[in-house]
């Protein structure tokens, strides 16, 4: 099996599931009809947009794990981005861009392993 299979898995299944998370949370009650967890249905909308949220942030840690050749990082980053979404993130971000050189261009970070 390639690597490229899990990362089609993975993100195959993201899909599937927000599909059903947001079509049952749309049956459930309209996405304009939202008050902002006033009410008690309006959890439908709170769980899809939680759903959203960690997808979004397995997708970045994919890029992490591609970019952290050791696993205590790997692990450490997962922890964090989990506990602290965007927030370790940016800090990331921050990091990867620190570590680049004056003639390199930011595009560098986003292929470049960690070494």
């Amino acid at each position: 099996m390639t690597a490229k299979t899990p990362l089609k898995i993975l993100f195959a299944l993201i899909i599937v599931t927000m599909i059903v998370v947001t079509g049952y949370a749309t049956a459930q009650q309209s996405m304009f009809q939202w008050t902002g967890l006033t009410h008690g249905q309006d959890r439908y909308w709170t769980i899809a947009t939680l759903c959203d949220a960690y997808f979004g942030f397995i997708t970045f840690y994919v890029w992490v794990l591609y970019k952290e050749p050791r696993w205590l990082p790997r692990v450490l980053w997962f922890v964090a981005i989990m506990a602290f979404g965007n927030l370790a993130m940016a800090t990331y971000m921050l990091l990867q861009l620190a570590k680049l050189r004056k003639d390199e261009p930011a595009s560098h970070i986003l292929v470049a392993r960690n070494g």
